[in-house]
């Protein structure tokens, strides 16, 4: 569209104006100066217009001048002034009428002109290359000038010019030449930015130099006059310079899309050119007489290619001293850098090795040699995976696709603290810590390169340490166990009231104990958690019942110090080892109860992080200043060193909770705007993995397991058939029975785990049945409950008799729920074989499960409970410990599967012993609980302990409720 032209498109139009104004001048003057009008009219036509063009040019490169700066404004300055210089020679000149009198203001603007195109290029140019240019301009010109004028054109001696008019004939073409040849050579060596100014300025000189030489050689023979068309020269050469001034790239400022500077090839190659051909016509004439003129033209031709090619040769010189001088330098620091890299590589400790995408050895540091027991050489070149990895303890080579090398090489892996066993030479073997890194270059995988540490040493501290915190676990927590549960009975007062003074030393003496095990248990615990012993059974876990079991054991803290422990609704399920979390969140809350004045609230809350899920806990307490932040999660490290006198606690729960945290993946920090702003801890847990399908129902009872029975007396056939499909669908096996008389030979003949009875019947009623049911021994501690129409109040003598009373109807989840509470209350007279080493935890855990009815045999080694087992008098109950004087726990385990008659009795592991999922699955007989000591105290036995005797017999206790028993879950 008309007026919306771009920004080139609107530089250029003016630059291209002036070329058709310059171009329809000169052919308007072509036209002229060629018309038959008279000479002195041409003549003055041709004189005007030379000095009109002058005048532009000049005027032109100092309007030029004036917008540049730098380098360029000297060249259009110096170009300027040469006009000058050359418009006043051709105003003298048609002043005196007479061409020849201005030959001097030519040479000079000339002169001029060659300073000028010097400083052209914006880029400096080397002074030799310079001096080579202006040498070549006087080989080119002279030679130019010697084939023009003494080979073609002068044919004898006596039409040469003598005197002053010889001086500036010759003179005059010379430096036109040399500053027509030293334009085109700048032009040639120019960026492509530069270039074409310098082509409108190196035609004009050319151009000039056409005329002057045209008017060197008419001069000769007399016959040049002012008004021909050679004149035209002149005018041109004028206004190419005053175009070239017009041109966008004249200033010197940067134009886009520049190139690389130009070659003198080009102007080296025509420089030598017109040399040969000048010098074969000097040869053919040289018999022909010639004045001094071109002798002399000749002799500094030769000086010019004389000294041309020795600063030539100096120049060359010049720069390869330079640049051997650089390539020393550089040699000598590449020299130095390789030497420090080398003697860098031979101090390591650690040994390193490098491969090629091979797989192939290609260095070795002197540490590397000295571990593998190989000196340097024999390495280099062998397959690394081949040479360095040991078989494993089957003797299986090492995987090939799991190789840290090859994955390294092959996919660009780096694998960092990979555990490896490498081969010496002898073909002994050493634990190495390895790093493996690709090398790469400009993206391309070029090999890898390996860093490894012997870690024999830290492996055989490892082990001891292990074997410590083993034997610590054992012959510590014993001894504290047994105090604990001595102190425990004391306290209670199981063994009879104690005097008040004594009571308070032995509660004092109890909480000491208590406090001295938990320190046990959390420096054992970090130990293992730290070195990775701990294996995590991992399985999904609703947020809400963690944070629950973990704020129940709290709860008591909570309300002795008045603090409110409030827990927000949550449906979050992470996948989490559940007993470690719950440890976790144990520390926290304990913490945040203890440092929460009274009156204070510390909140639990649960929110989606991605694919973590982020627990906090916070509290209302003191808070936390801002340089203690991390260092709380460090070992023993308190707020304050008073804490544990004052408040309690060891110093390493954090510690203990960050290490769970960051073993499930996650992390856990602290934050706090400083003391008496409260403190809130935030840890992120990970959810489980998707799985499609849909998970399968989860059985009422463990497979295997016997089903209780319970008997359903009721007059009416549907209320038998409604309540045997409710007792049925929660695990129960229901005997239906409509008649009174036929009722209690159907639950002497059952024996069931309990009766639902209904008092309202035909012939024999309900109460008829209870009263036989009480009288017999063999049903006297049958649980029985009533469900009637009436109130309990109504019937007392019969409500004194049942163990539960509901009123009809009866809601399902109500009648299981009362059916299971009417079992668990069934007293205990049952058989248990407990195995203890320790004779003090032996004692307390008779005394407490011979409080509660059971008859119990204490066996102290392995050869002992074989001999109880030997005897025929068999337990209900096992509970055994792992390590025993005479051999493990392991053997009385397997007595008993090898015995038809007890390969399935209820087991409880009391041991000092952390197990895994596979040690655990290893000693299950029937249904089994594993407790560990130190964290459950013997008096906590009594409750698993009857709950499996429930199960045996037909009963269900709280261990059912919590799954314990049926997955063998560890209780701690």
């Amino acid at each position: 569209m008309v007026g919306q032209r771009g920004p080139t498109e609107r530089t250029h139009d003016p630059f291209v104006l002036w070329c058709w104004v310059v171009g329809v001048l000169l052919v308007l003057l072509v036209l002229v100066l060629a018309s038959p009008l008279d000479a002195e009219t041409r003549r003055t036509v041709s004189q005007t217009s030379i000095m009109s063009a002058g005048a532009i040019a000049a005027a032109s490169c100092g309007w030029r001048a004036a917008r540049s700066t730098g380098r360029r404004r000297r060249a259009w300055s110096l170009l300027a002034l040469g006009g000058v210089v050359g418009l006043v020679g051709n105003v003298w000149a048609g002043l005196v009428d007479n061409p020849s009198t201005g030959d001097y203001a030519y040479i000079a603007a000339l002169l001029l002109g060659i300073v000028g195109l010097a400083f052209f290029p914006t880029v400096r140019p080397r002074g030799k290359e310079i001096g080579r240019m202006l040498l070549d301009s006087v080989v080119v010109g002279g030679s130019v000038l010697y084939i023009a004028l003494y080979a073609v054109t002068l044919r004898s001696a006596e039409a040469a010019p003598t005197g002053t008019t010889a001086v500036t004939a010759y003179t005059l073409p010379v430096v036109d030449a040399l500053l027509a040849t030293f334009a085109v050579l700048v032009m040639t060596r120019s960026t492509a930015s530069e270039r074409v100014p310098l082509v409108l300025v190196g035609s004009g000189f050319v151009l000039y130099a056409v005329a002057d030489v045209a008017f060197a050689l008419l001069s000769a023979d007399g016959t040049f006059t002012f008004g021909s068309p050679i004149d035209v020269g002149w005018v041109g050469g004028y206004l190419m310079i005053a175009l070239a001034a017009r041109h966008r790239a004249a200033s010197g400022s940067p134009v886009a899309d520049e190139r690389a500077q130009g070659s003198a090839i080009l102007g080296t190659t025509v420089t030598f050119c017109l040399f040969l051909a000048a010098a074969l016509i000097r040869v053919v004439q040289s018999s022909t007489g010639f004045t001094w003129a071109p002798n002399a033209l000749w002799v500094v031709v030769l000086l010019a290619v004389v000294a041309r090619q020795i600063l030539v040769v100096a120049d060359n010189e010049s720069l390869l001293h330079g640049l051997e001088r650089r390539v020393e330098e550089r040699t000598s620091q590449l020299r130095a850098l390789a030497g420090e890299r080398a003697r860098t590589l031979e101090s390591v400790a650690d040994g390193i090795y490098g491969v090629d995408p091979d797989g192939r050895v290609t260095f070795v540091n002197a540490a590397a040699s000295r571990t593998l027991g190989a000196s340097q050489d024999s390495l280099i070149g062998r397959d690394a995976h081949a040479l360095f990895h040991a078989p494993d303890a089957d003797g299986n080579p090492y995987p090939p696709d799991s190789c840290y090398i090859r994955e390294a090489v092959r996919d660009g892996i780096t694998a960092v603290a990979e555990q490896d066993v490498y081969l010496r030479e002898d073909g002994s073997e050493v634990a190495v810590e390895v790093t493996a890194s690709p090398l790469k270059d400009d993206g391309r995988t070029l090999g890898a390169v390996v860093v490894f540490r012997d870690i024999t040493d830290r492996r055989e501290v490892e082990r001891l340490k292990d074997e410590f915190v083993s034997v610590v676990s054992h012959e510590l927590r014993t001894p504290l166990t047994a105090i604990r549960g001595a102190l425990g009975l004391l306290d209670s007062g199981a063994l009879g009231t104690l005097p008040e003074r004594s009571a308070r030393m032995v509660h004092v003496a109890r909480s000491s104990s208590d406090r001295l095990n938990r320190i046990v248990d959390d420096i054992l615990d970090i130990e293992r958690m730290d070195s990775g012993t701990t294996p995590l059974e991992r399985a999904e876990h609703r947020v809400a019942d963690l944070v629950s079991t973990a704020a129940e054991p709290v709860g008591l803290l909570a309300r002795d110090a008045g603090v409110e422990i409030v827990q927000e609704h949550t449906d979050e399920v992470v996948a989490v080892d559940g007993e470690r979390v719950v440890q976790m969140l144990t520390n926290l809350l304990s913490n945040a109860v203890k440092f929460s004045p009274p009156g204070g609230t510390v909140r639990v809350s649960a929110r989606s992080a991605g694919d973590m899920v982020e627990l906090r806990v916070e509290d209302e307490g003191r808070g936390i200043p801002p340089d203690k932040l991390e260092t709380v999660f460090r070992r023993f490290e308190q707020v304050d060193a008073s804490d544990s006198r004052e408040r309690g606690g060891s110093g390493l729960g954090l510690a203990i909770s960050q290490s769970i945290v960051e073993r499930h993946g996650g992390r856990i920090w602290a934050e706090s705007r400083g003391e008496g702003t409260g403190a809130t801890f935030r840890a992120t847990l990970p959810r489980p993995e998707p799985v499609l399908g849909t998970a399968d129902e989860v059985p009422a009872t463990a497979p295997g397991a016997p089903r209780p029975r319970v008997v359903v007396v009721d007059d009416d056939a549907y209320v038998v058939d409604v309540l045997r499909s409710v007792l049925e669908s929660r695990g129960y096996d229901v005997v239906g029975v409509t008649d009174g008389t036929l009722a209690f030979a159907a639950i002497e003949a059952a024996r069931p785990a309990a009766v639902v009875l209904d008092l309202a019947m035909p012939g024999r009623d309900g109460q008829d049945v209870l009263d036989r049911v009480r009288r017999s021994a063999a049903t006297a501690n049958v649980p029985v409950v009533i469900v009637s129409g009436s109130q309990p109040s109504k019937a007392v003598a019969t409500a004194s008799l049942a163990d539960r009373w509901l009123v009809k109807p009866v809601a399902p989840a109500e009648l299981e729920r009362t059916v299971r509470e009417a079992v668990s209350l069934r007293p205990h007279h049952e058989h248990v074989l407990v195995v203890e080493d320790d004779p003090e935890v032996g004692e307390v855990v008779r005394t407490v499960l011979q409080g509660a009815g059971l008859v119990v045999t204490l066996a102290r080694s392995v050869h002992e409970a074989l001999e109880v087992l030997a005897g025929g008098d068999d337990p209900a109950l096992v509970v055994l410990d792992l390590t025993l004087p005479d051999g493990a726990g392991r053997e009385v385990v397997d007595a008993l599967r090898q015995d038809g008659r007890l390969s399935r009795v209820p087991l409880v592991i009391y041991s000092g012993a952390r197990l895994d999922a596979h040690q655990r699955a290893d000693l299950r007989l029937g249904d089994t609980v594993y407790l560990r000591k130190g964290s459950t105290a013997p008096e906590k036995l009594l409750e698993p302990v009857l709950d499996l005797l429930d199960t045996a017999a037909g009963r269900w206790g709280t261990a059912h409720d919590d799954g314990a028993r049926a997955s063998g879950t560890e209780i701690t």
